[in-house]
């Protein structure tokens, strides 16, 4: 079903503000949580499973600082496929999901590119190692361009919630 045919979960306010408090925080306790919203404990647990089961929250994950891990350097890859075949994207598309330096990948439109990823390694080094090594032995591809992140300027996963109390213009 495409993603316009699907139904939008009706949310209230305070379905949004447990969403931006996990957002924030995925760590809270349901207690810390309760507290944080204005809510008792039971009914907050409710709330949250219910958003759970609906599929808003997806899962919760721990974020990790790349430079203190020594990771510093991130690239955004444009790439490039010889055919626009769906055994052709599905091959790559598993490939690039078997690199865990691979962090997001997207299919794109309006670049002369298919994909576009987000690369984290440690160094130029192994940067170069990753791209002769793997992705350009990924068979399709057929151009890359690199680019390199001089600095974060905003990085977030949260998304913005305030669209949801606003009536579509």
């Amino acid at each position: 079903m495409p993603a316009s045919d699907k139904k939008l979960v009706k949310l209230d306010r305070m379905d949004r503000k447990i969403l931006e408090q996990l957002q924030l925080r995925g760590d809270l306790t349901n207690q810390q949580l309760a507290d944080t919203v204005g809510l008792s404990p039971s009914p907050c647990l409710r709330r949250v499973r219910a958003l759970e089961e609906a599929g808003i929250i997806r899962h919760r994950v721990t974020v990790l600082d790349p430079k203190k891990l020594g990771l510093s350097l991130t690239a955004i890859i444009l790439i490039g496929m010889d055919r626009h075949t769906p055994e052709r994207f599905a091959a790559f598309e598993a490939a690039v999901a078997s690199h865990p330096e691979v962090q997001e990948c997207y299919l794109i439109t309006g670049h002369e590119a298919d994909y576009m990823l987000k690369v984290v390694v440690p160094d130029m080094d192994h940067y170069h190692h990753f791209l002769l090594n793997h992705l350009t032995r990924i068979k399709g591809v057929s151009g890359v361009h690199s680019s390199f992140v001089l600095r974060r300027v905003l990085d977030s996963t949260a998304l913005p919630l305030s669209y949801l109390e606003q009536p579509a213009p």
